[in-house]
Formats: C-alpha cells, structure tokens, sequence
C-alpha cells in the first residue's frame, strides 16, 4: 500500500484508478488463484475503504504472493514489483483456442517519480518500465515477456511551479534511472521463483 497524499499523479493500467489522473494511494492487493469475481474494480475499493483509504487511488490484483515483493531505488526513482510467474507467455501469444490453465501469477509493477511528468512522458514511462520488465525476465533465462495480466502504475508529483519533465523514455535522465529500477525488481522476484 502507497499513502501518496493529494499532489499526486498516476499513470497506469490498474483495475480501479487506471489511466491518468490525481491519486491519493495504491495498492496491490493478493487473491486467490481463480478468481471468481467479476467486479474486481468494486472488490479493490471495498479493501481501500476497510484501510481506510480516501480519495481517488489506484487498485492493483494478483495471486502472487504480494509479502514476497521486491523493491529497487535509484536518486529518488523507487521500483516496487511482485513477480508472480506461474503463466508466462508472449505479449504476441498464439490465436484463441490454446487456452492454458490459470495458475498464480502476475507481475504488478509500481513505480514513484520524485518529479513532475508531462503526460506523454507519464504514457513513455509506462512503456519504459515494460521495457525493463521484459529485459528482467529474459535476462532471468525465461522465455516470456510476462504474464497476462500483468500491470503497472507510476506515480509522479502534480505538475506545479516546477515544469513537468517531458521524457521519461530509457535514455531520458528520469527515464534511465526508472528502466534500471524496475529491471533489478523484477530480475530479482524473477531470480526467486527459478
């Protein structure tokens, strides 16, 4: 759990709270493997309320172990993940009909900036830290880019009298230090399960 307080932005593909705007809080709660639910926007905001979390946040699932997660941190740029591998595969998977049965799994991802991002560089430092996770998880020796379900939020101060940084892709000073963060997180959840 994150308590940001107001003067926050997300940017994410969270089930509750995805896309951009003010967050107060994430979380990244565990369920059991099967799932059964089919409100899971409305099941990560009955948890937020029973933590006592106000305001608008971003809500995050898996079924892996969310104890057993890892956490990297580079000039104020922190890297949270839970590596839950047990479905892995290729983001360009093969067509319908080669379904696989679900297991625990998902690599959730969050991710604090201690500076203000433009909205693009906020969508840029999503793909950023996809980049990084993937480069972890080959760089693990597993063959799969992730898993499908797999998600990621970052998390910026609002933009205010300091101008927003405009990039946040691998080679962009803010950028860089996010790829390394997230790629020793999740090399290191994905080096536990080998």
């Amino acid at each position: 759990m994150w308590r940001l307080g107001p003067g926050w932005r997300v940017c994410g593909s969270a089930v509750l709270g995805g896309g951009i705007g003010p967050r107060d809080w994430m979380l990244n709660a565990q369920v059991p493997g099967g799932y059964p639910r089919l409100d899971p926007d409305r099941h990560l905001a009955e948890i937020a309320a029973a933590e006592h979390l106000t305001g608008p946040g971003a809500g995050l699932m898996t079924a892996a172990d969310v104890t057993a997660y890892t956490v990297a941190a580079e000039a104020g740029v922190t890297a949270t993940a839970t590596c839950g591998l047990g479905v892995r595969g290729w983001a360009a998977a093969p067509a319908e009909g080669t379904e696989v049965p679900l297991r625990p799994g998902t690599v959730n991802i969050v991710v604090t900036v201690p500076v203000p991002l433009s909205d693009a560089a906020l969508v840029n430092a999503v793909a950023t830290a996809t980049e990084a996770k993937v480069q972890a998880l080959l760089d693990a020796g597993l063959d799969c880019s992730g898993t499908p379900t797999d998600a990621v939020c970052i998390a910026a101060p609002s933009p205010g009298p300091t101008p927003a940084e405009p990039f946040a892709g691998p080679r962009s000073l803010w950028g860089a230090r996010l790829a390394r963060v997230v790629h020793a997180a999740v090399l290191e959840g994905a080096l536990r399960q080998s």
